[in-house]
């Protein structure tokens, strides 16, 4: 007799993972937002545009350290150059705030600045229909599943895995950020997309729009939470765990492994994608940088930090790298970098299993 769907959905986490994620809710979905719109500025309980956007936007980063997880911690498959699927996410919805800008620009004309300063005539036919909030949702997923889709399967179909596929995928991410500088293609070269006035006609710069992109974005990262919980404790999870230590043993149990690693890189790409698209309009920026291979490397180092195959470890990454970066920026400007290079080389050498491994460990000698 089959489980029923509500059961096998309630165990996917236990009790005290349900709690938190309760907490976590409560606290994105409600508390924060209630903080931020409705309670006055000079009270000391508001919750200001700096804490809300900074929130929104690490919640971003999570949702691709989680991404990298599932390829990586779970598939082992490391890819340094998911950044070119979290930046296609954030270009193709860019697109969209451009053409809501309408006459409000600059130049006040219906094409966007950049190309009535470049004397473009008319939109680019790949910009045809980007004023659909709808279809603009659909490029978000569907361009990064196409080009993840088609690299991937040639990829795998040619077996290449370890240091190679990590050298292709940054070369990959490369390509694309010099291609996306230049300015004939229509993407905003050097620049890229910025000034952004509404979505769906809203005032994108509003405390309302700001907390709905914010609960948005904490909404996301508990769905890609449980999608990927679900995932890797079904047979489709221990097939792909399998395919990490043995790929060879699963090959001559009957199993192909590229229909498994396909789709997880696949699905992989448009989390990113998705991450990407809630990103920009709460920065209020996408340029071709975002595609550079030390972002790429970046996500690999969230997810190092907190802690592969754990889903809650490169959450944990995220926002530990990221508060931190936001406070040797500004403390320390040139040197940031090397603390962050530090932190990978510490981890990599004392904390293999990352933070959540250390804390189990601990946890464990207090049991014995």
């Amino acid at each position: 007799m089959r489980t029923p769907v509500t059961i096998r959905f309630l165990s996917v986490l236990p009790r005290s993972g349900w709690v938190a994620l309760a907490l976590f809710a409560a606290i994105t979905l409600v508390l924060l937002p209630v903080l931020h719109v409705y309670v006055p500025h000079d009270n000391p309980l508001h919750v200001s545009n700096y804490v809300i956007t900074l929130g929104g936007k690490i919640m971003c980063y999570a949702i691709v350290a989680v991404a990298m997880d599932l390829i990586w911690g779970y598939a082992g498959i490391l890819s340094l150059g998911h950044g070119v699927f979290f930046a296609l996410g954030g270009y193709a919805f860019g697109m969209y705030l451009m053409r809501q800008i309408g006459t409000d620009g600059s130049y006040h004309s219906t094409l966007p600045d950049f190309m009535v300063f470049l004397d473009w005539k008319a939109l680019p036919w790949y910009w045809t229909g980007s004023d659909s909030f709808l279809w603009t949702l659909f490029l978000v997923l569907a361009v990064p599943a196409l080009l993840a889709a088609l690299f991937g399967f040639f990829a795998f179909r040619s077996r290449i895995r370890g240091v190679y596929f990590s050298i292709i995928t940054q070369a990959l991410t490369y390509a694309a950020m010099l291609f996306f500088f230049r300015n004939e293609t229509g993407f905003g070269g050097n620049n890229g997309f910025t000034d952004f006035r509404r979505i769906l006609g809203y005032d994108i710069t509003s405390p309302e729009m700001r907390a709905v992109l914010f609960a948005l974005s904490a909404l996301m990262l508990m769905l890609t939470l449980l999608l990927g919980r679900w995932m890797m404790t079904s047979k489709f999870g221990r097939v792909l765990t399998a395919i990490r230590d043995a790929e060879s043993r699963v090959m001559f149990m009957g199993y192909n492994p590229l229909h498994y690693k396909l789709f997880i890189w696949t699905l992989s790409a448009m989390l990113c994608a998705v991450a990407g698209a809630l990103y920009v309009p709460q920065v209020g920026i996408i340029n071709p940088s975002e595609m550079s291979t030390a972002n790429s490397i970046e996500i690999a180092i969230w997810t190092a930090v907190g802690g592969r195959a754990t889903l809650i470890g490169p959450v944990i990454g995220a926002v530990l790298v990221n508060l931190s970066k936001s406070y040797f920026t500004v403390a320390f400007p040139e040197y940031w970098l090397f603390f962050l290079g530090a932190l990978f080389v510490m981890v990599t050498l004392w904390m293999p299993e990352g933070v959540v491994g250390l804390w189990k460990r601990i946890r464990n000698r207090g049991r014995a």
